[in-house]
């Protein structure tokens, strides 16, 4: 008789249950681990999670590169980065058909961690700053690595990185604050979307802290991300992340305790120790044998393990899954390689174009520049089978020339001029050849440079004995040991800083060049000698073409990146100093800027006529540059971030509420230098009769939104129609402006379209802190269309009859001090033991204030939940106040004791007087940390609770 965890017509559940039933507890917590052991006595194979495909199949050997996430999603075409992830998600397939081991079915992508701030290191991994377009274009790329089978998944697409992480700075140390409204109404929707729409089966746990909490021990796992679906959702552990929680993060003392912990809070599958799993089952063990965690703990995760695999196909016949037919064939295939193109020439965005200067046509084209003759890959995307430049793409169609653009050095140090040997180590003493060696020198900015010999072609590094080698094609690595800085040690002299090890470049007494010494003072002084100037070289030759390319951008694996993020906008000098000699040679230039990120490009905004963006293309790059450049296609992209001029006018990249510090395009009251949803085309449209089907709605209605568009120019072009409100008047701040829908179409020369949307008066919420709960307000809302979140080409008024936000009555309900209205010198922290966010105190004198709080006939006492995390804030006091955070009228004092340690909560009683009708209340901390969670005010005296 056939078990019926192998008999494919059981319903799933009985199945896993079945399975799991079948196995002994060891076996199952040799299933939480990556690497999950085989159980041959069951015919149960290995299984890894953790194939990576952001933007193609990575680390595996050549497959199709498209373009990277965020280049993706400027395509603003769902369908397009579904076919994107269709691809991928065939050629994991095919890869897995010819090597299961190496390439597992469990994909971890799509990342969809709202791009709230530009210097954000893995910009490029993500989709956009709003959420909600976020969440679409997840949901796209996450629908096709699954497939549409009913049964059978062609992949189990894992959602990155839950939750609230926006930087690489100490990330696996600092704690993002989202404050209730923040976390609702910006990070969590862009991960709803994809798990409630049934596109990713998974999710991966973030490194950082939430609210001081250790995300992989976060109460969203369970109470939030897990009830957007009826379907198990496995989740696993970032690297080494759960080793984090008794390691770096100190959240726990030992690691079977923070192991525990996370196996409690919802964590499947442990990242840990490569393929070696035995430190995990050993911990897991040991929580087992403590009671730190039961059986039912294991099952529950395991279950979720089983119900992954089997929605795999693993245990079925082959011929049932449709997927398991896919072989290797499929990779790189004529069919990806024209994808590729499409999505590449989708994705170029054309920021400015001044006097129509493009398309081009016709004569002699100079491209220019670091990025205009290769193409890079990231960390993320897979080996580039072929690769297309830019200079590649316009020389195959047009007479180009090409320059790099960048200077050639010569190294002279006492004992002579830098060279490579025959061995490809680096020297540099009299036995240098007649005529010296020459670098290429590449500024990637930040005062990084990168230095590639003239002779070979090779960059030079560091290899583990810190000798430098002259072997590398290109700066790369999750450490990247090809990159230096220049360290001024006497006038016109440098010493070169390996950025690697952090160590001084010396040459011993055998000549070699080693990265070495530990202080500046140890390194060996070169002089620089130019012995051509790019930019100098470069004009010249741009000056002899009709028109210039210039091709600029960043190094994917040099700053900004996993690891690191940027510390400005600013294009590396040397690539700055070469647009403008390039631009005053010839007038008519033409800069494409190749990046990660956004850029703070104002000087060219303003001088250069015509100015495109990409993302890292992937291999099709150069030939959907040209397709854009000469007309063949119109430019289809739109950005999905703001662009600013300065990293001044962004808040502190650790500051996480985007309400409070006016961040994103949806709170930002500067003026851009490209705002949010910009992009030209080379058509011109009209937009005409914006029309409601109703003025007025009710909080469960709908209102179709049209507008008629007209193509009026004389060639066919791409628009992306964008649909945007802005709620007038509420109890709560709003954002300036929210995108709600958005139409990509096509038009003919003449054409015209009636563009409709269909808009939901449910959608219109915000997180009503007062009640924990979404809600909609009566309120009158501006409804705009246009070509861009600042390009509104016409507005409509929407009357929601809704509801009325009253004042907090905290004589019916506790006041959580974490939903607060406004804040100064606090922090957001966790208490635990009840699962709940708690607000300490930064610094003296910080304060939360809760608006409009009716204490009905009076408050007579108060019970506070406090604790205190500092030596100061023992004995300190929490003052509570009316109307003003400073000088307001006192109603009640707190004294906070002292704790034991972070998790030893005390309930605190006061008498409150003064607190009655409606009024503003304020708490202030006498001290850092000094901590509350909840207040619960009584009317009848001492007696008072907490809840």
């Amino acid at each position: 008789m056939t078990e019926p965890y192998r008999d494919p017509d059981q319903p799933l559940d009985a199945r896993v249950a079945d399975l799991l039933g079948r196995l002994s507890l060891g076996e199952k917590v040799a299933l939480l681990h990556q690497h999950q052991a085989p159980v041959p006595r069951l015919g149960v194979g290995p299984f890894r999670t953790g194939t990576e495909a952001l933007h193609g199949l990575a680390w595996v050997g050549p497959a199709t590169v498209f373009p990277q996430a965020v280049g993706l999603a400027s395509t603003w075409d769902t369908e397009l980065v579904r076919a994107v992830g269709a691809a991928v998600g065939d050629e994991v397939r095919g890869f897995h058909h010819k090597d299961p081991s190496r390439v597992g079915l469990n994909v971890w992508a799509p990342v969809v961690n709202p791009l709230r701030d530009p210097r954000w290191g893995r910009n490029e991994e993500g989709y956009a700053e709003d959420p909600w377009l976020t969440g679409e274009m997840g949901t796209a790329y996450a629908s096709g690595l699954r497939g549409d089978h009913p049964t059978y998944l062609r992949t189990a697409p894992t959602l990155k990185h839950f939750l609230g992480y926006n930087n690489e700075t100490d990330r696996h140390l600092t704690s993002s604050n989202l404050p209730p409204r923040v976390l609702h109404e910006y990070e969590l929707p862009a991960f709803r979307a994809p798990i409630e729409a049934g596109a990713a089966v998974a999710v991966m746990a973030s490194y950082n802290l939430v609210n001081g909490r250790p995300a992989h021990l976060s109460p969203l796992i369970d109470g939030e991300l897990r009830r957007w679906t009826d379907g198990e959702v496995l989740v696993v552990s970032d690297a080494a992340a759960a080793s984090n929680i008794a390691g770096g993060q100190g959240y726990y003392a030992e690691h079977a305790a923070g192991y525990a912990a996370a196996l409690r809070a919802g964590i499947d599958s442990f990242t840990e120790d490569d393929g070696d799993s035995g430190p995990t089952v050993a911990r897991l063990t040991e929580a087992l044998e403590r009671g730190l965690v039961d059986e039912s703990d294991v099952d529950r995760a395991v279950r979720r393990v089983l119900t992954t695999r089997f929605r795999l196909g693993e245990f079925d016949p082959a011929e049932r899954n449709p997927y398991a037919a896919v072989t290797a064939d499929v990779v790189n295939c004529a069919a990806h390689q024209e994808l590729a193109r499409e999505a590449a020439r989708q994705s170029i965005v054309l920021l400015k174009n001044e006097d129509e200067l493009l398309p081009l046509h016709g004569g002699t084209v100079a491209v220019i520049g670091p990025l205009a003759d290769t193409l890079h890959e990231d960390w993320y995307s897979g080996t580039l089978p072929y690769a297309v430049t830019a200079y590649g793409g316009l020389a195959a169609r047009v007479h180009a020339t090409f320059h790099e653009g960048v200077d050639r050095v010569a190294l002279r140090g006492p004992d002579g001029y830098a060279w490579a040997d025959e061995t490809l180590v680096v020297r540099a003493d009299a036995d240098a050849p007649s005529r010296p060696t020459y670098f290429d020198l590449f500024d990637w900015g930040e005062g990084v440079v990168a230095l590639r010999a003239v002779a070979n072609g090779m960059h030079v590094g560091a290899d583990d004995n810190g000798v430098l080698v002259n072997d590398r094609a290109q700066p790369g690595g999750w450490v990247v040991r090809e990159t230096f800085r220049l360290v001024e040690r006497a006038a016109g002299q440098v010493v070169l800083h390996h950025l690697a090890t952090g160590r001084y470049v010396t040459a011993g007494t055998d000549g070699v060049l080693r990265a070495e010494a530990e202080e500046v003072e140890g390194g060996t002084p070169f002089t620089v000698e130019l012995v051509a100037d790019g930019a100098r070289d470069a004009a010249a030759a741009a000056a002899d073409a009709d028109v210039a390319v210039v091709v600029v951008g960043n190094h994917p694996m040099i700053n900004g990146r996993e690891t690191e993020d940027r510390a400005s906008l600013a294009l590396p000098p040397a690539q700055e100093a070469l647009i403008r000699a390039v631009r005053a040679a010839n007038p008519r230039t033409v800069l494409v800027v190749t990046s990660s990120y956004p850029y703070g490009i104002g000087w060219a905004d303003d001088h250069v006529p015509a100015v495109l963006w990409s993302s890292h293309g992937g291999q099709e790059y150069g030939n959907a540059l040209a397709d854009v450049l000469l007309g063949t296609a119109d430019p289809g992209g739109r950005l999905t971030q703001t662009w600013y001029r300065d990293a001044a006018e962004l808040p502190d990249l650790l500051d996480y509420d985007v309400i409070a510090s006016d961040a994103t395009y949806l709170y930002y009251r500067g003026t851009p230098l490209y705002p949010f949803g910009h992009g030209l085309s080379y058509a011109s449209f009209a937009y005409e009769d914006l029309r409601l089907s109703t003025v007025e709605v009710g909080v469960d209605g709908t209102v179709e939104v049209s507008v008629d568009v007209t193509n009026t120019s004389e060639r066919a072009g791409e628009e992306v129609v964008q649909l945007y409100t802005r709620q007038r008047r509420s109890t709560v701040k709003q954002p300036l402006r929210r995108l709600r829908a958005y139409q990509k179409i096509r038009l003919d020369p003449g054409e015209t379209v009636t563009v409709t949307f269909t808009l939901r008066a449910a959608d219109l919420w915000f997180w009503d802190v007062t009640r924990g709960a979404r809600v909609v307000e009566t309120a009158r809302h501006t409804v705009q269309v246009g070509r861009s979140s600042a390009d509104i080409a016409l507005t409509a008024t929407l009357s929601v009859r809704g509801e009325e936000v009253g004042p907090r009555r905290p004589l019916d309900r506790p006041l959580w001090a974490v939903d607060h209205d406004d804040y100064a010198g606090t922090v957001l922290l966790d208490d635990e033991p009840r699962r709940a966010d708690a607000v300490g105190a930064a610094e003296p004198a910080g304060w939360i204030g809760f608006q409009r709080v009716d204490f009905g006939a009076g408050a007579a006492a108060v019970a506070a939940r406090v604790t205190s995390r500092t030596r100061e804030a023992a004995g300190a006091r929490v003052t509570l106040r009316l109307d003003d955070p400073l000088s307001g009228p006192v109603a009640g004092s707190i004294v906070v004791p002292t704790a034991n340690d972070r998790h030893d909560w005390v309930e605190v009683r006061a008498p409150v007087s003064g607190a009655a009708g409606v009024r503003d209340l304020y708490l202030s901390f006498e001290a850092p940390g000094a901590t509350v969670s909840c207040l619960t005010f009584t009317s009848g005296g001492m007696e008072a609770s907490s809840d």
